[in-house]
């Protein structure tokens, strides 16, 4: 991982877990979590553009797969958790 990278993804985190430690007070203090959510979004920014800047991929905060790859997709996936179900349930020869 790049130093730019990896800086990037530590101020990720960080907004994130403020983020989520505001958010889960009770009452939630809008005024700060207000601010958190603009720092997470910054911070989220910062990320999607230093990666694509470093690496040429694309945000990886949006859906960018057609349909098509997608549905591809969420077979695959389905048939592997099947099988491993299967495989489960099935009787083990020792």
């Amino acid at each position: 991982m790049t130093k730019k990278i990896d800086t990037a993804l530590k101020d990720l985190t960080k907004a994130l877990e403020k983020h989520a430690q505001i958010v889960g007070l009770k009452p939630v203090p809008l005024k700060k979590a207000g601010r958190a959510a603009a720092e997470l979004r910054v911070a989220a920014a910062a990320y999607a553009n230093i990666v694509e800047a470093k690496t040429g991929q694309t945000n990886p905060f949006i859906d960018f797969l057609d349909t098509a790859t997608i549905e591809s997709l969420v077979h695959e996936r389905d048939a592997i958790a099947k099988r491993k179900a299967a495989e489960e349930k099935a009787p083990k020869s020792d």
